[in-house]
């Protein structure tokens, strides 16, 4: 759960009392490239040169087109590609910068690629997902050598008894588990004063573009990683926030799906009302090929049963450069006026949607977006408690803890390694609440959806005769604190979040060499059309740029 959220009066409030108002924070960030360069924003700096003399790196920002292309015609291989890949994270993660981006790494992933090498020469293809290396979050199952922690010293050496519905999708896709993505502890549900991207195992991810500043989360290694060019992709989760706010820090693109267009089982959960998995990329079509790989109905996740009708298998066929012609687009402008800085990218990005042809109604503000925060936090908390024994009891007899009230004894039982820095005050109050059958969690949820679709993005969008919503995903990187946590900078999560609705960021700019992201949002189901609008935006402006490892600090 990102803390990059919610309307400009939240900016005065100290960080647990916002958070108890129910707005969803968040932080961004971003990571390191290859070869050190200088953003067109900043001036040039005495010793900007590379202090840890990286090898120039052949897969840099490399699409996932491109590396078929390359298997296919024997320039590559899988087993090529993965080794590259590895010794990036062991150069650039492990050492060097040390971006504490990847938590562990999959013991057999070269044995897999020389399988998926062996497909290939066979004549047997998988899809476009074949011999690619992807990272997930460590809060996503597989039945493997890996283990899956949600960064935590509680869950040391848990290894499930079956992949999570997104791992099985991506092997029969062809895709190589290229290991786990460090991620803000609990996916940044245990505590207020939390900094994001920092978890007991993985210690604190950085941020490559600046390596004082924080990568925002709770994907923070999966942002961090994609962005630094140590993966050719990965998929975070989002339960308010954790997908798109370390995808705008982190300068790569994040797709925030449709509650239910991706199985959910198997995944360290959060609220079942709100999470999802999604792809994290360097471009749109990167993303739209995986996310392709990923939809489907998973009898294990009963919200899955919607999307039939709705979930495509190829999302690349939406994708057009003239995409942004006629369509109307509203301008949340209530999420404006955090940061004069971002607002004037902003207005960058809004002239180049015009000036590709968008007709932008300005403003189309949703309404609800103060009211929202309170009731859905407090369904976070009712729904972490249940949902979270739900998921450790599938782990089994072997399971290292049973309950929230478990978590919470451990990390009393080993604060010097799980609590050096911050608490444990989010655990603690949904350990209080009751059962979901109580009325006041059924109110809390009625109110939530209810304030977040029908009163909120659905009416706007109705009242304007909208496609989408756009708005700053959040601000610039803030200063990594242990001590104090994590600095409020803006951002517009919140209504697609709570809705179950998609969000999709790209890359906007960067302030201070700091990379921005712009949302585009809307109704359930709408991946489609919203693919279709941050791709012609993307190739339009083409804002991406790789992370100049050389920048220790502003």
């Amino acid at each position: 759960m990102s803390r990059s959220d919610d309307h400009r009066e939240g900016a005065g409030l100290d960080r647990r009392t916002f958070l108890k108002a129910g707005a969803a924070l968040g932080g961004l960030a971003a990571v390191s490239g290859v070869e050190a360069c200088t953003p067109p924003d900043r001036p040039p700096r005495v010793g900007a040169e590379d202090p840890w003399n990286l090898p120039s790196f052949e897969l840099a920002e490399v699409t996932l087109t491109e590396l078929q292309e390359g298997m296919a015609s024997g320039r590559w291989t899988a087993h090529g590609i993965t080794e590259a890949y590895l010794d990036r994270i062991q150069r650039v993660d492990r050492s060097g910068p040390t971006l504490r981006s990847v938590i562990e790494t999959n013991p057999d992933a070269l044995d897999i690629a020389r399988e998926r090498d062996e497909e290939r020469r066979a004549g047997r293809v998988r899809g476009p997902l074949h011999g690619v290396p992807i990272l997930l979050k460590d809060n996503i199952d597989t039945h493997d050598r890996m283990t899956t922690t949600a960064g935590s010293y509680a869950l040391e050496g848990s290894i499930p008894p079956r992949d999570s519905g997104v791992a099985e999708r991506l092997r029969a896709a062809g895709a190589i588990l290229l290991g786990k993505a460090n991620l803000s502890e609990w996916a940044n549900f245990r505590s207020t004063r939390s900094s994001s991207g920092w978890s007991g195992r993985g210690g604190q991810c950085r941020n490559p573009y600046a390596l004082d500043r924080n990568p925002c989360g709770s994907s923070s290694g999966s942002g961090a990683s994609v962005s630094a060019n140590l993966t050719a992709a990965a998929i975070g989760t989002e339960t308010n926030g954790s997908i798109v706010c370390p995808s705008s820090a982190n300068g790569v693109v994040g797709v925030k799906p449709t509650v239910g267009l991706v199985s959910r089982a198997g995944i360290v959960p959060i609220s079942h009302s709100q999470d999802t998995a999604g792809p994290m990329a360097r471009t749109v079509a990167d993303a739209a090929l995986i996310l392709g790989a990923l939809t489907g109905v998973d009898p294990r996740d009963p919200a899955t049963e919607a999307s039939r009708g709705h979930a495509r298998t190829d999302y690349t066929t939406v994708l057009d450069p003239d995409g942004l012609r006629g369509a109307r687009i509203g301008v949340a402008r209530g999420f404006f006026g955090f940061d004069p800085n971002v607002d004037a990218l902003m207005e960058d990005a809004l002239a180049a949607l015009r000036d590709a042809g968008a007709v932008l109604v300005d403003p189309a503000d949703v309404a609800t977006r103060r009211q929202m925060g309170g009731p859905s936090y407090q369904v976070l908390l009712y729904e972490f408690k249940a949902d979270m024994a739900a998921y450790l009891a599938q782990l089994g007899p072997d399971a290292p803890a049973r309950t929230l009230a478990d978590l919470i004894a451990f990390n009393e039982a080993h604060a010097e390694v799980e609590m050096p820095f911050f608490g444990q005050e989010i655990f603690e109050q949904a350990e209080a609440m009751g059962p979901l059958t109580d009325p006041e969690y059924r109110e809390a949820l009625a109110t939530a959806r209810r304030l977040a679709r029908e009163e909120g993005i659905d009416a706007v969008m109705d009242e304007h005769r909208l496609d989408a919503l756009v708005a700053p995903t959040g601000g610039p990187a803030w200063t990594t604190d242990l001590v104090n946590g994590d600095h409020f900078s803006g951002g517009s999560s919140s209504p697609a979040a709570i809705a179950g609705y998609p969000n999709v960021t790209v890359p906007a700019g960067t302030v201070f060499g700091l990379p921005v992201g712009i949302s585009f949002f809307g109704r359930a189901w709408s991946e489609p059309t919203l693919l279709r609008l941050a791709y012609a935006f993307e190739q339009a402006t083409r804002h991406r740029t790789e992370p100049p490892v050389s920048y220790t600090h502003l």
